[in-house]
């Protein structure tokens, strides 16, 4: 016999903190799983702090057995997306459950429903408002350590999703190597002719005070490099102040590198910081009272480097400032003590990229993916949901 699976709408309230502390619960016995931030996701269910909510349709829905919480998923049309690119895609997003196939099932099927209702044709995910949420599912690389920007699932979960009729749409890999002791030789000429170049130079930092002046035109450029990426959405103001409050408390003002050209404007940057995953681990995801004692500890002792944003000018590319930036950084995390470098989420297809990695030693080991689902018109649906 079917067990009974009740699945309520998560808005406010008590049912909110449910939803946003349910993966805490589900895997508190887990020891692969790492939580995110619990104030981060406070946040990006704030309609105050997160204006996607206010210009997307969403709802979040929990899944009960015998009044306990089991499951959880969130669903997201993002219309001007869909409008300016011409689809009917309804996405899920924060998808987690216990092992069992008729929960997933279950709460898919609402999203699904949901999104026909307004007349959605392809259910995606996992993705959330834009490729800055962290995106797909994880299905290999569980061995090694998240990057604090990734998400953090069962081992189980990708399974589940795929016996529930969905087929992959695109993958993200992330690539692991270790940081050489000296600068590679393949990349002396480069390094020799890029710093020749008088209209530009290297900006380093010692103090995080120093970076403030430079995160919105590094955000800015963000903007124009990333614009070809699947999902992008571009980041306005409440995007970087928020970006900036989430992460300037964090980063090693060491691990940041900026490229600028003779009025100083950012052309390239790349932004590192040692592995967070212990840290993140021991606090439960909570940075009071104690919890932020455990994350700084994470930084000072882990031996990888992560890392979370980069990108090069148009005008730019091709002109040996990646090599620059990869350079000095490894430079800097040597003199840290890490001997590892993540590479963060790839998308499969950009092959430069990959390229790059694999010409300097790097292994893939992790691959995120982001599912899809043709929605066939139910004839009769008896889902209601409580």
């Amino acid at each position: 016999m079917d067990k009974s699976i009740d699945v309520r709408v998560a808005d406010s309230g008590d049912m909110l903190e449910l939803y946003i502390t349910l993966p805490f619960l589900i895997h508190r016995d887990d020891p692969d799983f790492i939580p995110a931030l619990y104030r981060d996701e406070v946040s990006f269910h704030d309609p105050d702090k997160n204006k996607s909510l206010k210009t997307c349709d969403f709802i979040r829905l929990i899944a009960f057995i015998d009044n306990q919480p089991v499951g959880r998923v969130m669903g997201i049309i993002h219309h001007e997306w869909n409008n300016l690119n011409n689809d009917k895609s309804v996405r899920f997003y924060q998808l987690d459950s216990i092992n069992d196939q008729e929960v997933v099932s279950t709460l898919l099927g609402f999203i699904e429903t949901w999104g026909e209702g307004q007349k959605m044709n392809r259910i995606i995910g996992s993705f959330g408002f834009s490729d800055k949420d962290p995106q797909g599912i994880q299905i290999e690389g569980f061995e090694y350590p998240p990057v604090i920007a990734s998400v953090s699932n069962g081992r189980y979960l990708g399974k589940l999703v795929e016996a529930s009729g969905f087929r992959k749409f695109k993958d993200c890999v992330s690539y692991r190597l270790e940081i050489p002791d000296k600068t590679p030789v393949v990349y002396d000429n480069i390094i020799s002719r890029v710093t020749r170049n008088e209209n530009i130079r290297l900006i380093e930092f010692k103090r995080r005070k120093q970076l403030h002046r430079y995160f919105k035109p590094v955000m800015e450029l963000m903007n124009e490099g990333y614009k070809n990426i699947y999902g992008f959405v571009p980041l306005s103001e409440n995007d970087i102040e928020k970006l900036a409050s989430q992460y300037l408390s964090f980063l090693d003002p060491e691990l940041v590198k900026i490229i600028v050209d003779k009025q100083n404007k950012p052309v390239a940057f790349v932004i590192a910081m040692p592995n967070l995953s212990e840290g993140l681990k021991k606090s439960g995801g909570y940075l009071f009272p104690f919890g932020f004692l455990h994350l700084l500890k994470a930084m000072l002792c882990s031996k990888q480097l992560d890392l979370l944003l980069g990108a090069v000018s148009q005008h730019y590319r091709g002109r040996g400032m990646n090599v620059l930036l990869g350079i000095s950084l490894m430079k800097s995390a040597r003199k840290k003590g890490l001997k590892y470098m993540d590479s963060h989420l790839i998308l499969e297809e950009n092959r430069m990229m990959r390229a790059e990695m694999e010409k300097i030693g790097g292994k893939l080991t992790k691959r995120y993916r982001i599912y899809q689902k043709a929605i066939v018109p139910a004839q009769q649906n008896n889902m209601d949901v409580l």
